[in-house]
């Protein structure tokens, strides 16, 4: 079949796209992805044998977007923009990536009804929640995420297939909108790639060969968790006089982050690496000893995988993850680390030593959780529900 990806954000870099393409790819039918560009003369090209289209758009329509439920402007442009990519290919399943589009995608296909995949990467009306902008002036009054709710329910029912990336994430829809078998459960893992193609840059191996590495990779908003970590140096430092947490990623809400070490006076404990090419992550995490995930518990993180704790795991580190339910449950199913009350930093600094104090537990935590990415749970293996979702839709 020829599949119609619709994503609102430029392409690349999005992992779970690409991933999901390339599976498609690899089973027979052709990719056509519609994505946005902000640079007129940034053309279309094929990626990885995705057939990747570009539309132009701008800063105001990227501001219109976070509106999209409020006022209908974003969803009739980009509207337009897609009735330009269906006449331009000859799409036979439209597979919408997260809510935010998914109004544009539904009055674009009034006319052909072709059959929709609704692929829902967050629970992005919860997520929106914690938005700084929408915790004060103008955004929390004109964005509404009570609204943004009320549309998904109405996109799942619309579509033909929901795919989700969780088991937790699909009880919890089953909960609001029962179905028999619309749901398809898509995890985000890692493909094979990740852990068996890389190359180690030695500046970060060196950089980090005589500390003892605690290691968070990915975004660092505060529902991340990341103050119950920094909050847990002082004590640390003086058990484990060479700890050093190096965080590799980045958020507005950094700020906070770096006036709380420089507060506590642990600057020389934490290392804020900001965003790094996602080649250099091998490196990282085998410059680590544990690898950190310390959630704070919502709706979102409750349904939730976060793709790094599969990152470290592919490589044989041992976890301490807070007690947010999908985080918790895989990793104590799978024996790959230590859980940690959210938000409690006596708890975290306890388990983290428990770690720090037992190579052996950490070397058996790593080993577990090491072979459970590689031969039960890698993209390879993960990805077969939507292949077989395409094999069957439509039928």
């Amino acid at each position: 079949m020829n599949i119609g990806m619709i994503l609102d954000a430029t392409f690349p870099p999005d992992p779970r796209v690409e991933n999901e393409a390339i599976s498609l790819i690899a089973a027979g039918h052709k990719v056509f992805l519609f994505c946005l560009k902000y640079d007129a003369n940034q053309s279309d090209e094929i990626i990885n044998g995705i057939q990747v289209k570009r539309f132009l758009s701008n800063k105001l329509e990227y501001k219109l977007s976070a509106l999209a439920y409020t006022i209908p402007v974003y969803s009739y442009l980009m509207k337009m923009k897609i009735v330009r990519f269906l006449k331009s290919t000859k799409i036979d399943v439209l597979h919408i990536h997260d809510i935010k589009i998914a109004d544009a995608v539904f009055w674009a296909n009034k006319k052909r009804k072709l059959p929709v995949v609704l692929d829902l990467h967050d629970n992005l009306p919860e997520v929106m929640k914690l938005y700084p902008h929408l915790q004060k002036f103008p955004g929390k009054y004109i964005i509404y995420p009570k609204k943004w709710k009320q549309k998904e329910s109405i996109f799942i029912k619309k579509a033909d297939k929901v795919i989700t990336v969780s088991p937790h994430f699909i009880a919890s829809l089953q909960e609001r909108i029962p179905s028999e078998n619309k749901y398809v459960l898509v995890p985000n893992t890692i493909r094979k790639a990740f852990f068996e193609e890389y190359l180690v840059d030695n500046s970060i191996t060196e950089k980090y060969k005589n500390h003892f590495v605690m290691l968070y990779l990915g975004d660092t908003h505060i529902r991340r968790g990341l103050q119950t970590a920094i909050a847990s140096i002082p004590k640390l430092k003086d058990a484990i006089p060479n700890i050093k947490l190096v965080i590799v990623g980045k958020n507005t809400t950094d700020t906070i982050l770096k006036l709380q070490v420089a507060d506590l006076g642990i600057e020389n404990f934490v290392d804020f690496e900001g965003w790094q090419n996602v080649n250099l992550f091998q490196s990282y995490i085998k410059s680590s000893a544990i690898c950190i995930s310390p959630l704070h518990r919502n709706l979102q993180h409750d349904v939730a995988y976060a793709n790094k704790i599969f990152q470290y795991m592919s490589f044989g580190k041992p976890l301490l993850v807070s007690d947010a339910t999908a985080q918790k449950e895989l990793i104590e199913k799978v024996n790959s680390g230590l859980v940690h009350q959210e938000k409690n930093v006596d708890d975290f600094t306890n388990q983290f030593l428990k770690l720090y104090k037992d190579e052996n537990l950490r070397k058996s935590l790593g080993k577990n959780g090491q072979d459970f990415v590689r031969n039960e749970f890698s993209w390879e293996q993960t990805s077969k529900n939507l292949v077989h979702l395409y094999e069957t839709i439509g039928n």
